[in-house]
């Protein structure tokens, strides 16, 4: 089955997106939303040289065994109430990959899928105001069919497919997971991101204003932050703006 990445092939399986434009190589599809800054339009390349997730971090790309893409929007900033892109996002990847496949995916709050245990996808959501709209640009960083990872990924990563030979293309996936994105808008996706949710009633840790906090995940807000009960009994609210969960367990 050929799986190169084929605009024609995206949009005639997608009714929502007003254009596709793939690169063989990019520095980032992030960058590349940001300089174009085509509305509802896809950026996708077969490569990423400088590839980022949250707080700046280098994300692994691989040529051709991934899925390196970025949406661009533009939000009225008179809108009542804008989607939260990244619960949103993780909602459509999830559905999307459980709609076209027999895997069964969790999501690590707040914007990493994981697969096995692994790490098999990352969403990175930025956001520009401008004088009449908001720039929204959703990135995502799927490994689609990665057989060999660096050695200090190797025990942390994973691909959708890695035993096995793909059961469906990038350009279905593609197409599949932003057909999720767009009819999920205005529907409970908040629930399919909750009910994948890896973190959720687990033992976690994290620092806040370098203060190491220790406690159990128990629930999430409607805005995606998290709930943690601490070990005094106290219930702390963390924002994903400002903190990364450093480990978890059982």
């Amino acid at each position: 089955m050929s799986d190169i990445l084929d605009r024609n092939k995206i949009l005639g399986q997608n009714s929502y997106l007003y254009d596709v434009k793939i690169l063989e190589n990019s520095a980032s599809t992030q960058k590349d939303a940001k300089a174009d800054g085509q509305d509802n339009c896809l950026y996708l390349a077969e490569n990423q040289t400088q590839a980022y997730g949250r707080f700046g971090r280098a994300y692994f790309a691989s040529q051709g065994s991934g899925i390196y893409m970025s949406l661009l929007l533009k939000w009225p900033v008179s809108a009542d109430k804008m989607p939260n892109f990244t619960i949103l996002a993780g909602a459509a990847i999830v559905s999307a990959i459980e709609k076209r496949t027999d895997k069964k995916l969790q999501i690590k709050w707040v914007n990493d899928i994981y697969l096995d245990g692994k790490k098999m996808a990352g969403i990175l959501a930025e956001a520009t105001v401008n004088a009449d709209n908001m720039e929204v640009i959703i990135g995502i960083g799927l490994n689609f069919s990665i057989l060999e990872f660096p050695d200090e990924l190797s025990d942390k990563a994973t691909s959708l497919f890695t035993e096995t030979a793909p059961t469906i293309t990038r350009n279905e996936l593609i197409a599949e997971i932003w057909n999720e994105f767009y009819s999920m808008m205005n529907a409970d996706y908040f629930s399919i991101y909750k009910s994948h949710s890896f973190i959720l009633g687990r033992r976690i840790s994290f620092d806040e204003n370098q203060i190491a906090y220790e406690g159990k995940a128990i629930d999430l807000t409607p805005e995606g932050e998290l709930i943690v009960q601490l070990a005094n009994g106290q219930k702390k609210i963390i924002s994903s703006g400002e903190i990364s969960l450093k480990k978890w367990t059982d």
